[in-house]
């Protein structure tokens, strides 16, 4: 069996370099290669990534460092109810696949939309997997499988995402079922629903592809308190902040206990770093360790 590969995102650099522009991606290229990572998770919205004439520059950085791009994080918005939009959302997508396509990356995200309260469940159901259905014969075209998360809110959106909640998300990847298509699993995103993370993975685990690493933690009161509150379905939780994978809610050993058992040999992207790159660092350590105890006997992937 193959073990785990681990990427980085840049988590605490997403405003230098997708909106004020004050980071350029060669300096984070520089960073992150320098962490004992196999891969960096790239994002669609970097805005030096808005010119296509670019990506293979970009691709060239990262190979010539010794690592890869394995996936793309992107936000499509597939419930609106207006067809031309979703139309857009559609093109927008496919654009993305070739984005990753030309980046060498295997994995570009997918979501369901926003949750507009117009919407009933039905609805955004088939709006959604509608619109990953249409996009699923260009990925697999050029060998990208597109993998849906469950998922808070992109920065952008008015309303948070229509599957956030565990029992909708399910619905969803049920609906679609295809080599290329899965599911990019975040434990902490669980918590932002007020769930259980574990629950939610012992549903999917057999579906999940590639997953995202980070971690959460209580700065006042109690998961209870988490999940009785309004917030922890429909805003950023303000009793949870981001920390130092290892150090704060997630149980990383029935994680990957869960995820070994399923089978699970994919991408581990870290989402952390937010209180600076020594605390990235000793995510990345952390989440060596646990691979290394899980995976013992796995050959490390080329």
């Amino acid at each position: 069996m193959l073990m785990p590969q681990l990427a980085v995102f840049p988590k605490a650099f997403m405003q230098a370099l997708c909106k004020d522009g004050s980071m350029r991606l060669s300096e984070w290229i520089t960073l992150a290669t320098a962490l004992q990572v196999d891969g960096l998770e790239w994002y669609a919205g970097f805005l030096e990534m808005e010119h296509a004439a670019n990506w293979p520059g970009f691709r060239k950085q990262v190979e010539d460092k010794g690592k890869v791009i394995p996936m793309m994080c992107c936000s499509p918005d597939f419930t609106h109810p207006d067809r031309h939009f979703r139309e857009r959302e559609i093109s927008k997508q496919k654009r993305w696949i070739d984005m990753t396509y030309a980046l060498g990356g295997a994995y570009c995200r997918v979501l369901s939309g926003q949750r507009r309260p117009e919407l009933t469940i039905e609805e955004g159901l088939k709006l959604a997997a509608d619109c990953i259905e249409a996009c699923i014969p260009y990925a697999a075209e050029r060998g990208i499988t597109l993998i849906i998360e469950n998922h808070y809110k992109d920065d952008f959106w008015e309303y948070p995402e229509f599957a956030q909640q565990m029992d909708v998300f399910c619905q969803l990847v049920d609906r679609v079922h295809h080599p290329n298509f899965g599911v990019n699993y975040d434990p902490s995103n669980t918590y932002l629903a007020g769930e259980d993370p574990l629950e939610l993975l012992r549903r999917v685990a057999h579906r999940v592809v590639t997953m995202h690493a980070s971690d959460r933690y209580l700065k006042e009161g109690t998961l209870e308190d988490l999940r009785r509150e309004e917030g922890g379905a429909a805003g950023y939780a303000k009793r949870l902040s981001h920390g130092e994978i290892g150090k704060g809610l997630n149980d990383y050993d029935a994680i990957f206990t869960q995820l070994k058992n399923a089978g699970f040999n994919g991408w581990i992207s870290i989402e952390d770093g937010v209180d600076g790159m020594a605390q990235l660092e000793r995510s990345v350590a952390f989440l060596r360790r646990k691979l290394a105890q899980y995976w013992p006997a796995a050959t490390p992937q080329p």
